[in-house]
Parts: C-alpha cells; structure tokens; sequence
C-alpha cells in the first residue's frame, strides 16, 4: 500500500511539475500592493498569450506592461489596433517587487483620454 502511494504520489508531481512555472509567472505574487501609474511612448504592442504586453518608453527607459491574456484583454475592447507606436499611453496598475526590472502589470490603460479597463474588479474607485 505505502508503495502504491508513493507511486500515485510521484505520478502527480511528474505531471503537475512543467505546469508549476506557468503558475508562477501568472498571478499577482511578482507586484508590489499599492497602484503604480506610468506614462510612456508606445514602442511595441503584442496581443497574444500568454498575455499582452506593451513596451513603452518612459525617460529613455523601456518598460514592459502585461496586460490579460489575449481573451481579457479584447473583451475590454483593447487590440493591436488601439495604439501604434508613437501613441502615448497611460497604465495603472501595480509594479514588480525588483526594483531594478522595469516592468508592471497594468489593470487599466488610457490611450487618448480612453480607459480600457483590463482587469475591471482590480481597477480603484475614484
């Protein structure tokens, strides 16, 4: 019986393990509490998984900010044709706990005083 279960046991955790990165990556353990907003030159889109991300740049400095998956992220009305490079955008949201990564996760982003609310039930009350 112990045998068994050390089997069954080592059965999950084989298939469970290549899954553990991706539950790492995603989520909002890599962010600092508190919202964050930044203001930047878009310097690339991407809507695709596993999320969308905008590179922009802010003093010089590129920052990346992740967005929803691509699902998410279109249903808040936000697609690779909402900006082009050169358009300013504004993204709030919560910053990565390195100091030194520049990068963000955003709940919601203003493209000409348009907000794409990404993740809706995380935006603040005004």
């Amino acid at each position: 019986m112990r045998r068994l279960r050390i089997l069954l046991v080592a059965a999950v955790l084989g298939i469970a393990a290549p899954v553990l990165p991706a539950l790492a990556h995603h989520g909002w353990t890599w962010t600092e509490d508190g919202f964050f907003e930044l203001t930047g030159i878009v310097k690339e889109v991407f809507v695709g998984n596993p999320h969308a991300t905008l590179d922009l740049e802010v003093e010089g400095v590129v920052w990346r900010v992740e967005l929803a998956p691509p699902g998410p992220t279109m249903a808040a009305g936000f697609t690779e044709e909402t900006v082009k490079p050169g358009d300013e955008v504004v993204a709030l949201g919560n910053r990565s706990l390195d100091p030194n990564e520049n990068r963000m996760k955003a709940v919601r982003i203003t493209v000409g005083g348009k907000a794409y609310d990404i993740y809706p039930a995380r935006v603040p009350a005004n």
